[in-house]
């Protein structure tokens, strides 16, 4: 599986009835919803890999890809736009660009 095809797979269930999937249940919370289940599972990414605990960690990256792709979903942001600014990026240092920002 890809992005993309997790991408449309969320976006396949977005106006699905609430009682159909996760998704769309998530969905049907609104973004704020949607932002918070992505926060709470980035936490648990950064335990487990605080822990070194690999096996959970991969999983909550999972969840953690996942829910990021929901919340931009909700926000009507392609995973497409993000990955231009990932790509605009690496014409240049990463110490430039972010110096660039701050």
């Amino acid at each position: 599986m890809t992005l993309n095809d997790l991408e449309a797979i969320i976006a396949s269930r977005k106006e699905a009835a609430p009682d159909s999937s996760w998704t769309a249940k998530l969905l049907s919370k609104g973004p704020e919803k949607c932002a918070e289940k992505f926060g709470e599972e980035a936490i648990e990414a950064i335990i487990a890999a605080a822990k070194d605990d690999r096996e959970n960690l991969t999983n909550e990256a999972a969840d953690v890809l996942y829910h990021l792709l929901v919340m931009l979903a909700a926000r009507d942001v392609p995973l497409s736009d993000v990955m231009a600014v990932l790509e605009a990026r690496t014409g240049q240092s990463g110490l430039a660009e972010k110096a660039a920002r701050d």
